[in-house]
């Protein structure tokens, strides 16, 4: 059956964004800019007809001298891709808590204890919930993902557009400037770069939405504490919509296909259900209207927007500034996100706990003391072993952004 076309998809998460109240969008400051911002979102493609599953702006990340300051309480990266990734998590641990109780969901179902048992190298796959079948999954972008996917965009909008030299190869032990920030060197291709792309902002290990996508066709769009709930298997982008203006089809090929950078996992499959799925790259002729090319025919000034919002069918409405609630201290407990490590964490927790949901093994793991105890936990073995294959031989160079696992629920 032809997925949806790529226009319905972004007009669909349009329509949702205009339907957000004009706090959670970008503003007209008292000095005359005009605030501009990037857009993601996850629709959900099911018997003809589409669903806006989560939605987020943002185009901010925390610094890797504040990691160890956030306690799972704030954000690492709130780029809207990112986000609306995390929004999406959110709203599935919802729904699995719906079915556990009960209600019917269009979108999780519970799996059959013959689904859920041990098959010895397959992996754990006792998970309780499942994607239903036949559901599609797509993302929307209004911008062209930042790092590789966008290198020939970047080269584009240089007054000189002759790469610049790199002076020395880059080694992982120095640091966070061991990756290459978002916009430069862009003669250097396929590398896997960090945010955030500004030369004078604090540096950080996050990593480029196009190498974090490019990971997500390995891991799938389940985090680590959803994939102990939900069996990944079908949680898979299935295609990537981005404006006409934002595609570079040789920079989407290279950062992306099993043709480019991804060549040595192509055809992958890992324990657990994990498996190298590549998306699909469509281009929409829809414009947001607060992109930066949008905003940019409006007034000669503009600027990026600080506030970042992250939206779900679930009923999640959130406006963020530094990586928390907005109107919060950044590291304040009260200031998380219903997206952050330390609120997600309880509601796995929660629902594992729930009368007929959980076996012993899960609730163990998701009891395991600090939140890096249950990233390493024995049931995530397959989904590690997907991350390091692909990371050590497609992403070469990623470091990894380590610094916030020692709190506790």
């Amino acid at each position: 059956m032809p997925h949806a076309a790529a226009d319905e998809i972004a007009s669909l998460v349009l329509e949702q964004f205009d339907r957000l109240p004009t706090k959670r969008k970008p503003a007209v400051r008292d000095n005359g800019i005009h605030e501009w911002v990037p857009l993601s979102a996850i629709v959900a493609e099911a018997d003809g007809s589409l669903k806006c599953l989560s939605l987020a702006t943002g185009m901010k990340c925390l610094p890797a001298t504040k990691l160890s300051l956030s306690h799972g309480t704030a954000l690492h990266d709130w780029h809207a891709e990112v986000l609306a990734i995390r929004a999406l998590n959110h709203f599935l641990l919802e729904e699995c808590k719906a079915v556990a109780s009960g209600k019917p969901s269009a979108f999780i179902r519970a799996r059959t204890s013959q689904e859920r048992q041990c098959h010895g190298d397959q992996g754990w796959q006792g998970q309780p919930f499942a994607l239903r079948d036949g559901v599609t999954l797509h993302m929307y972008c209004s911008e062209a993902p930042c790092g590789d996917a966008s290198m020939e965009l970047t080269m584009a909008a240089q007054d000189d557009a002759a790469p610049w030299e790199i002076p020395a190869p880059a080694t992982a032990s120095e640091g966070p400037n061991s990756l290459l920030s978002g916009r430069a060197f862009f003669s250097r291709l396929g590398t896997v770069r960090r945010k955030p792309a500004r030369g004078d902002a604090p540096p950080t290990l996050s990593k480029s939405c196009s190498d974090k996508l490019a990971l997500k066709q390995c891991t799938s769009l389940l985090s680590s504490l959803t994939s102990l709930l939900i069996h990944p298997g079908n949680v898979y982008i299935s295609s990537l919509v981005l404006p006409e203006s934002q595609f570079s089809a040789t920079g989407c090929a290279r950062s992306f296909s099993a043709a480019g950078r991804m060549r040595s996992v192509a055809g992958r499959h890992w324990p657990g259900g994990y498996a190298f799925r590549e998306f699909e790259v469509r281009t929409t002729s829809l414009e947001f209207a607060f992109s930066k090319r949008a905003v940019a025919e409006r007034s000669s000034r503009t600027s990026a927007s600080n506030l970042a919002v992250a939206m779900s069918a679930a009923g999640v409405d959130e406006g963020l500034v530094g990586g928390v609630l907005q109107g919060r201290k950044q590291f304040d407990g009260k200031g998380a996100s219903v997206t952050s490590r330390k609120k997600k964490w309880a509601l796995a927790l929660g629902v594992a706990r729930l009368d007929g949901v959980g076996s012993e093994e899960l609730r163990s793991q998701l009891q395991a003391g600090t939140y890096g105890h249950v990233k390493e936990g024995v049931l995530l073995e397959g989904r590690r072993r997907a991350k390091d294959d692909a990371r050590s031989e497609a992403l070469q160079g990623w470091v990894r952004n380590i610094g916030d696992e020692s709190f506790a629920p």
